[in-house]
């Protein structure tokens, strides 16, 4: 058995300010994103990772950066990872859009194409592209444990393959910054161990 650990990046500006920042620049993690990095670092240390791929962007690549330090282990940068493209919604906060354009993160896991027709990365994008660099870690890196670290949507794209997760569901999950989705990495695909893991103080404080 080998462990396919997907991260998503600890707490940054854009998750505080609820903005939808999309692929924009300079977005890095707030104080307490950093704290909770180390707190994840900690967990995926008895985890026997051995290889670390991340999303390019800043608040990903700090969470990778530190847990890589803190297991010695390289990290390597993969567009397939990054956040999906918000379009003309870029930097739009998120009671403006939804005032203006109704529930968008459910049209976009419902594959309203209003969405793609604003420049929104269609969810099939996403689900394709972290799945052909799934396929290919899964046969590079055969045996090995690796961890991704990336944005709430592209783990929500695996979840919603392995588990046939409707629209609906995929709206209402939310995936804690910091927090790990484990999936057994079998040949044939993935069977999900673990979803929202961290340290149990975390528990009692807003995600």
């Amino acid at each position: 058995m080998s462990l396919m650990v997907f991260l998503r990046h600890g707490q940054a500006r854009n998750n505080t300010e609820r903005v939808l920042s999309g692929r924009s620049p300079g977005v890095g993690l707030t104080e307490t994103g950093l704290m909770q990095a180390r707190s994840a670092a900690a967990l995926v240390s008895v985890m026997q990772i051995k290889r670390i791929y991340t999303s390019p962007m800043e608040r990903a690549r700090q969470t990778a950066d530190i847990v890589g330090e803190y297991g010695s282990i390289k990290v390597i940068s993969d567009d397939r990872l990054i956040e999906l493209d918000m379009g003309k919604f870029t930097g739009m906060r998120y009671d403006e859009i939804f005032s203006l354009h109704g529930n968008v993160f459910l049209k976009f896991y419902s594959g309203d194409l209003a969405l793609a027709h604003n420049g929104v990365e269609t969810f099939e994008s996403v689900k394709r592209r972290v799945f052909s660099m799934v396929e290919e870690l899964q046969d590079r890196h055969q045996g090995e444990n690796i961890l991704l670290v990336t944005h709430m949507d592209p783990i929500k794209a695996v979840l919603s393959k392995v588990m046939d997760l409707t629209p609906q569901t995929l709206f209402e999950l939310i995936l804690a910054n910091a927090s790990m989705t484990v999936f057994n990495a079998m040949e044939g695909g993935l069977s999900l161990m673990g979803i929202n893991i961290m340290d149990s103080s975390r528990f009692l404080h807003t995600w």
